[in-house]
């Protein structure tokens, strides 16, 4: 970690599509899923930077060398009328945690909350992630009566082909 090297915040660009599918993989791995990833550097640039962009991005650097990220999309609540930024996924490199990366990505998503008028910022953390506190400390709630639940795979596919009754 080195304080001498200030620590920026950017908007990831299509040229940062390798990168994002590194630190996608870096993630996946610590989080003992490492064959999950399918997207390709192609996909990323597709989704993220064509026509329909379907998430963002941000890169944290310090100097020129990329060392955390966080991958968002948008949610709405109808309860607020208002969107949120769900945070898909956040990483900071090993040797720079702690070193206020993860709070500097934070930090410049809830300023774009601000800045766009919306309301909120979700993310889901494994339960054995000791980044749980970090949240918490940042004033993120755990929300103890709601659970995730995902439908997907074939589990997916078998209620799409469902014939009605």
């Amino acid at each position: 970690m080195s304080g001498r090297v200030p620590l920026t915040v950017r908007p990831a660009t299509v040229d940062d599509v390798d990168l994002l599918h590194r630190f996608s993989i870096d993630l996946a791995t610590y989080e003992d899923q490492p064959n999950a990833v399918t997207a390709t550097p192609q996909s990323l640039a597709r989704d993220g930077f064509g026509k329909d962009p379907q998430f963002a991005a941000l890169i944290a650097e310090r100097g020129d060398k990329p060392i955390g990220f966080a991958l968002y999309t948008y949610n709405y609540s109808v309860w607020t009328a208002a969107r949120g930024i769900f945070i898909e996924d956040i990483w900071v490199v090993p040797d720079e945690r702690r070193g206020g990366v993860a709070r500097a990505l934070m930090r410049a998503l809830a300023r774009e909350c601000l800045a766009k008028d919306y309301r909120r910022i979700d993310l889901n953390v494994l339960d054995w992630n000791p980044a749980r506190g970090f949240y918490e400390r940042l004033g993120f709630q755990w929300i103890r009566t709601w659970l995730p639940y995902r439908l997907s795979g074939e589990a997916l596919e078998k209620l799409a082909k469902e014939v009605p009754r």
